[in-house]
């Protein structure tokens, strides 16, 4: 099974350069991901979701908003793939002090506010440290949950086995493909935000500052997308909110750089 690297960072600032090898990738083949049933779906149903309070350095708050965000994702997802045909069931939440180490069979790092996806359990394992909570106001940790259960999208469709699954020849092929499935996460993420659109006492001044926090990964060895990207694939769900905007796998390799 690949290694998905799907932990992020509420402070990352880093090298955007890539390399030439980039640019000439063998095409993703699997129909299960570049045809697949997600993307006839529709639109996400239009529904509310309320934030939660989370006043400065207050953790304990900070994952009752998290909870609360994902109870409105596993209703508007639920509602939207059930009507699909897909057999859906909720992602689940545990929260902890400090993730273990191997937690799931990732390389869970020391950093002091993370989370993961285990597509064993279909959780999501929480570890909300002080940089999330020091300046809570913004939509960063709303659009970063909404992110994260892409991750229990691409499981329930398939498209989690079928990237497990599809062949590389070489790392920087392999590179390419976990970025595809991360910037459909953040994609996904975008749609959603649409489909509870506009929050409230949220305005478009919200939406635009989100962007602008949005930061991607490292250069040469990236394995999500550069900041450019990641908050293009976040604006184009955004626009529709509509899975079918989504589908990196059919995607230029300019485009999930």
């Amino acid at each position: 099974m690949k290694t998905l690297m799907i932990a992020a960072l509420a402070t990352i600032t880093l090298p955007l350069s890539g390399t030439a090898a980039d640019a000439a990738m063998d095409p993703i083949n699997s129909p299960e991901l570049t045809k697949n049933d997600l993307y006839a779906t529709g639109p996400l149903p239009r529904t509310k979701c309320a934030e939660k309070r989370i006043r400065t350095g207050d953790k304990k708050q900070a994952r009752a908003y998290i909870d609360a965000v994902v109870a409105c994702l596993n209703k508007t997802w639920g509602a939207h793939l059930t009507k699909a045909g897909v057999d859906f069931g909720k992602m689940r939440v545990k929260h902890f002090n400090r993730i273990p180490k191997k937690y799931c069979g990732l390389d869970v790092d020391k950093d002091d506010s993370q989370a993961w996806y285990c597509e064993k359990t279909e959780t999501l394992a929480v570890q909300v440290g002080k940089t999330w909570v020091e300046d809570p106001d913004d939509l960063w940790l709303f659009n970063y949950t909404a992110g994260m259960y892409g991750y229990h999208v691409q499981k329930l469709t398939g498209i989690t086995d079928a990237y497990n699954d599809e062949p590389y020849d070489n790392k920087t092929e392999l590179r390419e493909q976990s970025r595809r499935v991360s910037l459909q996460t953040d994609c996904l993420g975008g749609a959603f935000l649409k489909s509870v659109w506009p929050l409230k006492g949220r305005t478009s001044r919200d939406y635009r500052e989100l962007l602008s926090l949005v930061q991607g990964d490292t250069g040469s060895e990236r394995w999500v997308g550069k900041t450019a990207n990641v908050r293009a694939w976040i604006k184009q769900g955004f626009a529709t909110g509509d899975p079918k905007s989504c589908n990196t796998w059919a995607a230029s390799s300019s485009k999930v750089s």
